[in-house]
């Protein structure tokens, strides 16, 4: 792995891009933590505070798990580099991202995976059910994007931004699971709600008979959900992960 000086890259950016920096990196290791990375692929991005159209990306080539702060790499909305990081990106993977960036506003952050548990629902026809509290949650804002192929190709951005709408979880079918989030926190905690749905319906299919929740509860989830959480919950749980991730995945900040 080449040598990237965290020094140098914190010298070299505002403290608002550091900080972004940090809790990117911080998501990355989450997500290795959680089972849900595809080894080196699939992608978390957000957008750097202060600029139109600036991201951080991961290197490509790096498992989650060894991303820091320092070796993200910085890119525009075509995924050209824009720093002088040494570590290339897959320009594929971010087709997904910079439509869903491009697209709306309080996108600050993307988060996509591969779980097989996600991938496995996405492949079921009718997609999510309402049969867990988790599921509420997702239900009350989840768009559904067909399968064209690896995402490769700028044609099947517009499609993929009139399915998400406005809203925060979308099911790539055939594919994986993609949160969109006013913030990092926000996103992940958003993505821990739907991979434990996706979870938890695989295993209830395996029992016998199924209780579905019916529709009025869904419709009121979204309140709920703000009540209990504070929002999205994500800012209030994100400070306990990353006290777990400095015990078990230190360096994240570097």
């Amino acid at each position: 792995m080449s040598e990237w000086s965290s020094a140098n890259v914190k010298a070299t950016v505002s403290a608002a891009e550091w900080q972004t920096r940090v809790d990117l990196a911080a998501c990355y290791r989450a997500v290795a933590m959680m089972g849900w990375d595809d080894l080196i692929f699939t992608h978390i991005t957000a957008k750097i505070p202060g600029t139109d159209h600036q991201f951080l990306i991961n290197p490509y080539g790096f498992m989650f798990e060894e991303i820091t702060a320092s070796s993200l790499v910085k890119i525009d909305l075509q995924g050209n580099k824009l720093d002088d990081n040494p570590h290339p990106i897959n320009p594929a993977g971010f087709v997904i991202h910079s439509a869903v960036h491009a697209a709306r506003d309080d996108a600050q952050c993307v988060l996509h995976t591969h779980s097989l548990n996600g991938v496995a629902v996405s492949a079921q026809k009718d997609g999510v059910l309402p049969l867990s509290q988790q599921s509420i949650f997702v239900l009350a804002s989840l768009g559904y994007h067909a399968y064209e192929g690896v995402a490769l190709l700028d044609a099947e951005k517009p499609r993929l931004v009139n399915d998400l709408g406005t809203k925060h979880f979308l099911m790539l079918r055939n594919h994986g699971l993609l949160t969109v989030a006013p913030s990092i926190a926000d996103a992940f905690q958003m993505m821990y709600v739907f991979e434990a749905a996706c979870t938890i319906q695989v295993r209830a299919q395996a029992g016998g008979e199924l209780v579905r929740i019916p529709q009025a509860i869904i419709d009121g989830a979204t309140a709920q959900s703000k009540q209990v959480t504070r929002g999205m919950g994500g800012m209030l749980m994100w400070p306990g992960l990353l006290r777990r991730l400095d015990r078990r995945f230190p360096g994240y900040d570097q």
